[in-house]
């Protein structure tokens, strides 16, 4: 039995889901479909299935680039909740949904899903952790909850995180409150686009028994009073007053310190007064701009100080660069004069040296001057005479003793 349901309903009273020939107000290119009962697999005067619900989508003609989708529902189940909502994506169409009671549960997330959302003045939408069932032993149980949590819950925060820009858990932590939200408040949360229209919905809201979401514990009580209500009064007669409330005489005492005021007896409104004066005094005019308070370590400078000091900061840069290439360009000049270097290898070694100085220096002072000859290491004698150049001529030369 669907609990949504009020007891003592007869199933002739129920309002079927129907598609509306479009409106000729809108050439035609407009649809109407209304959702305004609990949202249930089994269909017919249990709820709306999502069975139900697709063949009256089909049913629209191909002209229709418009759907405008009425809500009035308790919500019920997830999954059929899901494919109408994915049968609505789908659709070629625009999907606007108008919340014209209540959008509760499965029905809030199909609400939100929609291109637009419309709440009507009065309106209200209502968000919850998922339910489920069971019967089985502790682990069957741990099973289903971690279903819940993991499947259930993130999904459907992750309908409302789509439209509003929020974190999926942003939209878990809400939805842990069991959170009914006014239509207002369904805007500033970014989950309708606007409210429009006048008028009461407490009446449509009242044709579906909302009791069976709350929590005999009160943990899922909606977190909705921002401030309590003054009770009405259960007699004829004046209605319940609301008292002056009294400054303590802490904070009276305080403020006057604070303020040097010097009269101890003033008044609670000459005491504000002089609150509202001092702020005055403290707050900045158009005249005089409030200035900026620089962090602590910062300092603030001149703007032409400030590019001065980076252009000789550049031209520093740039004169310890040419200092660092003259260094390392004397290191190649000096490694070839001392022959421990070959002029093929000295573009190698000045390559190095931009790479790793110390490491360079160091390797070249383990190689051996003159490895590269570039002092004489002998005499060889040229000179020969006729006798010689003439037996060399006829004999060949040959290598003289000693």
């Amino acid at each position: 039995m669907n609990p949504f349901r009020p007891p003592g309903r007869a199933s002739t009273e129920r309002t079927p889901i129907r598609a509306e020939a479009p409106s000729a107000r809108t050439d035609g290119s407009v649809a109407t479909l209304r959702l305004y009962d609990p949202i249930d697999s089994y269909g017919e005067w249990w709820g709306i299935s999502a069975k139900e619900f697709t063949r009256e989508l089909d049913l629209l003609p191909d002209e229709v680039d418009e759907i405008r989708l009425l809500i009035n529902s308790p919500g019920g189940e997830v999954w059929e909740g899901i494919a109408i909502m994915n049968a609505l994506r789908q659709h070629k169409a625009k999907t606007v949904a108008v919340v014209e009671g209540i959008a509760a549960s499965s029905a809030s997330f199909i609400a939100v899903s929609c291109d637009e959302l419309v709440m009507m003045r009065n309106s209200e939408l209502y968000i919850h952790n998922a339910w489920g069932t069971v019967i089985g032993d502790a682990t069957d149980l741990r099973s289903v909850a971690d279903d819940l949590e993991t499947h259930y819950d993130r999904n459907i925060a992750s309908v409302y995180a789509a439209k509003s820009g929020d974190s999926v858990e942003h939209w878990l932590a809400e939805m842990e409150k069991d959170r009914y939200l006014t239509a207002d408040e369904a805007v500033a949360e970014k989950l309708a686009d606007r409210v429009e229209g006048d008028g009461d919905a407490e009446s449509a809201k009242a044709r579906f028994d909302l009791s069976v979401f709350a929590r005999s514990d009160g943990r899922r009580a909606a977190a909705r009073a921002v401030s309590p209500k003054t009770p009405g009064s259960p007699e004829p007669g004046n209605p319940n007053q609301k008292e002056a409330l009294a400054m303590s005489d802490t904070i009276k005492a305080g403020l006057i310190e604070r303020l040097g005021v010097k009269d101890a007896d003033i008044s609670d409104e000459a005491l504000l007064a002089a609150v509202d004066e001092a702020l005055e005094e403290q707050a900045p005019t158009e005249d005089a701009p409030a200035v900026a308070t620089l962090p602590k370590g910062f300092v603030a400078v001149d703007e032409n100080v400030w590019n001065e000091t980076q252009a000789n900061a550049r031209q520093g840069a740039e004169a310890r660069a040419q200092q660092e290439k003259d260094r390392r360009d004397g290191i190649v000049a000096a490694a070839l004069r001392s022959g421990q270097i070959s002029t093929a290898s000295a573009s190698a070694i000045r390559e190095q040296l931009d790479t790793d100085e110390k490491g360079t220096v160091a390797f070249l002072a383990t190689v051996p001057k003159n490895s590269v000859p570039v002092e004489p290491v002998g005499v060889s004698d040229t000179l020969t005479s006729t006798d010689d150049a003439l037996y060399n001529a006829m004999y060949g030369a040959a290598e003289k003793g000693a």
